[in-house]
């Protein structure tokens, strides 16, 4: 009776130990979700909420480090006037790194 009490409880030991790292290892991926990829995807929501949300007449810069007034937006386009010189340039939405100045500020 002693001898199937002890292999029990040795049996259990080393089921528990071998689960040890799988759950270590969910733990680490639940960790690794919170600190890097939850934020990530918010950012993510974030710019192309900004990016859908563009207006004539705002200022905005680049990722290239083009500063300008948008002048026309199409679907996945827009017209930027770049200088006192009126030049313009065209840039897809996803180049808008971010807005300086919303055109309804610029009017106040």
């Amino acid at each position: 009776m002693y001898n199937a009490a002890m292999l029990m409880a040795e049996a259990s030991g080393d089921a528990l130990s071998s689960f040890l790292p799988i759950v270590m290892l969910v733990l680490v991926l639940v960790v690794m979700y919170f600190v890097m990829i939850r934020p990530q995807k918010k950012q993510e929501k974030e710019t192309n909420e900004m990016r859908n949300n563009l207006e004539v007449g705002d200022e905005i810069t680049t990722i290239g480090g083009i500063i300008g007034k948008v002048v026309s937006i199409k679907e996945e386009t827009l017209v930027l006037e770049t200088s006192h010189d009126r030049t313009h340039i065209r840039i897809l939405k996803s180049a808008v790194s971010r807005v300086d100045v919303k055109a309804e500020d610029a009017q106040d």
